[in-house]
């Protein structure tokens, strides 16, 4: 919603509520208050800090599961759900009760696939997909989605190519009754990643797009991937140059003992070391990513490197800066808060797929793995293309 914030200032005195019923409690106020009567569409974007860590919720919610779940972290996991899970159906039950449940569109969706390898002891399953949160492979990327809205869709599935930056220009449709009401003008921006899924999602119509880009990254990642890597999808395939993870097993169903033990994944590794530099897979046909196609198709290797290529040249300079001790939330109130008058501009050095700049220089330290579960190990052996 145009210029509604909680604050634009720190709101110290809500120290102490529950950031998912504050905010729920926020989006009610609106919706009884200034939009119950707003004839123009409106959109509110609510990012829910569940069930992210720091891993706290009210104890109230934690009781619910004292009878049958014994280990006190995975309690307070389940609770963070079922705090969320109320936040929305507090919000939806106040679309009903000012009667603008049958002309809004409610969309959940998430970020990335769950996080696996014990981070924090919490774990999850993304099974039978390989890996999770921070891997390029189906468990880290492929996230589902629901639309809820009782009067204007019908129920269904789609399984059709879906980008999470496809929302705004589907947004934008949905507002505008596919251009037949205000705003029906463009969208005045420079040109965008999404595409309109509208008619995708509500008739079941093929999918607007037939590649995205998963990410190009040159930068190691503290518990996931130590070399630059980058990936692709286009129609059925999926290329992935550097390194798929970690994590790059496969996790059934987490089995937590008494002690808080997680399961060994099946198959894959947690080292770190990808099974191979090059992974070419046919996601539809293979959607576990068992069968590296690379030396089968190798046209299809070099066409889709050429498409990462053409990405590459249009990305901008990372934003990744060294850490600062003077950014330290304890110098600003146990806040996190802008400590620099002015950023000081620093050069990047032009980023390759080149093997020389794949393997020079991106070094994790070990602070940047306190936490995490991951050991990093042998060198990778890299195969020229």
């Amino acid at each position: 919603i145009r210029g509604h914030f909680l604050s634009h200032e720190v709101r110290y005195d809500l120290s102490g509520q529950y950031s998912t019923e504050l905010y729920a409690s926020y989006v009610q106020g609106l919706l009884r208050g200034e939009l119950r009567e707003q004839e123009e569409p409106f959109f509110i974007y609510l990012a829910f800090q569940n069930v992210h860590a720091p891993h706290m919720v009210p104890q109230r919610y934690i009781d619910q599961y004292a009878s049958h779940i014994t280990d006190k972290k995975e309690k307070t996991f389940a609770a963070m759900v079922s705090a969320m899970d109320e936040a929305i159906g507090n919000i939806t039950e106040t679309l009903d009760e000012v009667g603008l449940t049958d002309n809004t569109v409610v969309v959940f969706s998430s970020d990335n696939g769950g996080n696996v390898n014990c981070v924090g002891h919490v774990t999850s399953s993304n099974y039978p997909f390989r890996g999770g949160k921070r891997a390029l492979y189906e468990g880290g990327v492929r996230s589902p989605s629901f639309i809820w809205a009782p009067g204007i869709l019908d129920p269904g599935r789609s399984r059709a190519m879906i980008h999470v930056t496809d929302w705004l220009p589907t947004f934008w449709h949905m507002a505008s009754l596919g251009g037949t009401i205000p705003p029906n003008r463009p969208i005045k921006t420079l040109p965008l990643d999404g595409v309109d899924q509208w008619l995708p999602i509500s008739q079941g119509l093929p999918s607007n797009r037939t590649e995205f880009l998963i990410n190009i990254d040159p930068k190691p990642v503290a518990c996931g991937h130590r070399v630059p890597h980058a990936g692709i999808r286009w129609g059925d395939w999926k290329l992935i140059i550097g390194a798929g993870g970690p994590p790059n097993g496969w996790y059934p169903a987490p089995e937590v003992s008494a002690e808080g033990s997680c399961g060994a994944p099946s198959g894959g590794n947690v080292t770190g070391k990808p099974a191979s530099y090059i992974e070419l897979y046919n996601i539809v046909l293979d959607p576990s990513e068992t069968q590296n196609l690379t030396k089968k198709y190798p046209e299809i290797v070099k066409m889709l490197t050429e498409k990462i290529d053409g990405y590459k040249a249009t990305v901008v300079a990372m934003g990744n800066r060294k850490k600062d001790p003077a950014s330290n939330p304890a110098n600003f109130n146990n806040t996190w808060m802008p400590w620099m008058e002015e950023e000081e501009e620093e050069e990047e050095g032009e980023y390759t797929l080149q093997r020389d700049l794949w393997m020079s220089g991106n070094e994790i330290t070990e602070e940047d793995l306190t936490g995490c579960s991951l050991e990093w190990g042998d060198d990778i052996n890299l195969v020229e293309f």
